[in-house]
């Protein structure tokens, strides 16, 4: 019987996957752990660093609610209060006045302020605003004026003569609540400068600015006429309620 040849064998474990595949894989009974303990354990955060975060999630979470309104009743941590802490208003003068105001000018007007450096740019210094403006002149007859003898009544008082000032117009009453600013542009530096301190003056001069635009305006108008067309009707109304059948009113030259 003939001896196997080295050369059969090795060639008998090299066609033999199963065989090669368990020496190859075997690693010894030492060498085999569970499936489950392949992957290391992910590494947590301490519970000193996890405990504030999920604070300010939860705080998150209320602060969305109360200012969305999400839940009835939860106040709402950024509603602002206002206070007014002003002092009562105190009386200066108290001025007699005599005058019969006839007639009222509404005005608006718009007043573009310019304000440019000679030699920079208007983006890096200067400033532009649009002030909208709305503001009352009133037209009246001064009757404290009259001068002496200008009134004058028949003996049987059914005839009267009044000699009336010419009317003048009072100061422009600016209406504060329909002025505002429409808009406004700003160079860089002047950005800076109202970032760290405001300028009431900026507003002050838009309002005197648009005072003097309106009272301007009213001179350009008929309501001084007005008012003395008005004063005279008032006068001769009046006066023939009080019997008088013969009104005269004139304006003094």
């Amino acid at each position: 019987m003939a001896r196997p040849s080295a050369h059969d064998h090795r060639s008998d474990s090299h066609d033999d996957p199963d065989v090669s595949a368990d020496r190859s894989g075997s690693d010894g009974p030492g060498d085999r752990r569970p499936a489950g303990r392949d992957r290391s354990p992910g590494r947590r955060l301490p519970w000193y660093f996890g405990l504030p975060i999920a604070l300010a999630a939860v705080l998150a979470v209320l602060f969305a609610a109360a200012r969305l309104d999400l839940i009835p009743g939860l106040p709402d941590p950024f509603a602002r209060q206002e206070i007014d802490r002003s002092q009562p208003a105190l009386l200066k003068s108290i001025q007699n006045m005599s005058r019969y105001t006839a007639a009222t000018g509404n005005f608006q007007v718009i007043v573009d302020l310019d304000q440019d450096a000679k030699f920079l740019p208007s983006q890096v210094l200067g400033k532009r605003t649009l002030y909208v403006a709305a503001g009352t002149v009133g037209a009246y007859v001064d009757l404290g004026a009259l001068q002496q003898g200008a009134v004058t009544v028949s003996e049987d008082r059914r005839t009267a003569s009044i000699v009336l000032p010419h009317a003048q117009l009072a100061d422009t009453a600016l209406d504060v609540r329909k002025s505002y600013v429409f808009s406004q542009q700003r160079g860089f530096f002047d950005r800076i400068g109202d970032f760290f301190s405001g300028n009431p003056g900026d507003q002050q001069k838009l309002e005197i600015l648009a005072t003097e635009k309106i009272q301007a305006a009213a001179k350009d108008t008929a309501l001084t006429t007005t008012a003395e067309t008005n004063t005279t009707a008032m006068l001769q109304g009046l006066l023939r309620s009080l019997g008088f059948t013969t009104v005269t009113v004139t304006t003094a030259a």
